[in-house]
């Protein structure tokens, strides 16, 4: 790994674009330092510390929410204005087809989720200030200068993230999810040496390695969790495809073998990060509503060290996996395409047979993708259910961090490999 990074170095191409990724990345780490003028911030830490889902989100933000900078709601209103169009993509039929125009419909797609995100910022920024009562002046005008120094914070996010991408190595908008996510398990791995170097020669504590065990605990069980993660995210399925040779004019094209992958976990974190969201919803607003009785009753039959909590989430896990595979996977499609080029899948004909071949196999690689995520996003409440300890991190934080680090190492490699530089996988 150090050897590829080594020989990244010398190229001059690669050194720019790792030195601008490097910069961009502290430039939005160095914004989420900038406050928001007219803001609360005492009652707005307040009520992230008492509502589970307002501690999410500031999970998934590194942790700029509860402190209220202006990026702090970071890059989420466009992974929302993102889903929204794809969804949309499915559901309206110009939109679809505007979709299906190759690059210029690709551009008009992302320009539309550009303005959708802005004012979905705009939004969730002025409905969050009042829900929480974090303006602190009480003035409409203050609460507009919050909306659209928050809002701003989303567009310069969203310019940084696509900057990246344009001209650094990896995904933008994922590699500032990624800062925001590290910095949280920087300050957690810290504290963590910190704690652990107090109870190993028993400075300040009486009770030397009481805890000693289960911190050994924790780190046994991230560790197989970040090599799982990473097995996961590398799998594939590969269906083998034989093309026909065929006479274009005075040439004679195919006769090749070649494969579709697909993907043992392509649906990614959206199930996990819907799933969580939705179990933690309820006892929000019921909190927001000062429905206190009604909150307390959530809180002990379904709140998150509750096995009935672990159960109903992993339904959810399991349907949201399913659902965003049946929108974004299309086995007809895929096996008229097939059809269309000359192809065919060894063993099976073409038509409805290829098509149920296909279906059969994505099912089953969705079934294993979504027990996968089940284990990972539940297994932090059931260790703690079980052994009361208390992992340093959501597994939807963790799946993103490992891919997203694993998906750069990817691209960092592909550049290597087309120079003649051995990588990674040497």
């Amino acid at each position: 790994m150090f050897e590829t990074l080594k020989n990244a170095w010398k190229i001059k191409e690669l050194r720019n674009k790792i030195l601008y990724t490097l910069g961009m990345l502290l430039l939005y780490r160095l914004l989420c330092f900038i406050p928001t003028p007219g803001v609360d911030t005492a009652s707005i830490a307040d009520s992230v510390n008492r509502y589970s889902l307002l501690n999410y989100i500031s999970i998934m933000t590194g942790s700029q929410f509860s402190n209220y900078t202006i990026m702090a709601m970071g890059i989420t209103p466009y992974i929302n204005a993102s889903i929204i169009m794809q969804l949309l993509c499915v559901a309206i039929p110009s939109l679809e087809r505007i979709s299906k125009e190759g690059d210029e419909g690709r551009k008009k797609i992302e320009k539309i989720t550009r303005y959708v995100t802005v004012g979905l910022g705009f939004i969730q920024a002025v409905a969050l200030t009042i829900g929480l009562k974090a303006n602190a002046t009480g003035k409409f005008f203050s609460l507009i200068t919050i909306g659209f120094c928050l809002a701003a914070g989303t567009a310069l996010a969203m310019w940084i993230g696509e900057r990246i991408t344009e001209k650094g190595i990896g995904n933008g908008v994922s590699l500032l999810i990624f800062a925001g996510i590290i910095s949280r398990f920087a300050a957690s791995f810290a504290n963590g040496c910190v704690t652990l170097f107090r109870q190993l020669f028993g400075i300040g504590t009486a009770q030397t390695f009481k805890s000693l065990p289960g911190d050994l605990f924790i780190v046994v069980i991230s560790l197989a969790l970040i090599v799982g993660v990473v097995l996961v995210d590398m799998s594939e399925r590969r269906i083998p495809v034989q093309y026909a040779k065929r006479m274009v004019g005075r040439k004679m094209y195919g006769g090749q073998s070649t494969h579709i992958p697909i993907k043992l976990n392509a649906s990614g974190v959206l199930p996990l990060i819907f799933a969580s969201a939705i179990m933690q919803f309820p006892e929000t607003i019921l909190q927001l509503l000062r429905l206190t009785k009604a909150a307390n009753w959530w809180s002990t039959n379904l709140g998150y060290t509750t096995w009935w909590y672990i159960a109903i989430n992993a339904v959810l896990i399991f349907a949201f996996t399913f659902f965003y595979s049946s929108i974004t996977f299309n086995p007809k499609e895929m096996a008229e395409n097939i059809q269309n080029n000359g192809g065919l899948i060894p063993g099976i004909r073409q038509g409805k047979q290829t098509v149920d071949y296909i279906t059969r196999i994505n099912s089953r690689m969705t079934l294993f993708g979504a027990l996968f995520l089940a284990v990972l996003g539940l297994l932090p409440n059931i260790v703690y259910k079980l052994a009361g300890v208390q992992l340093a991190f959501a597994g939807s934080s963790l799946l993103i961090a490992v891919s997203v680090a694993v998906e750069t190492a990817r691209t960092l490699e592909s550049q290597m490999l087309m120079r003649h530089y051995k990588g990674f996988l040497k």
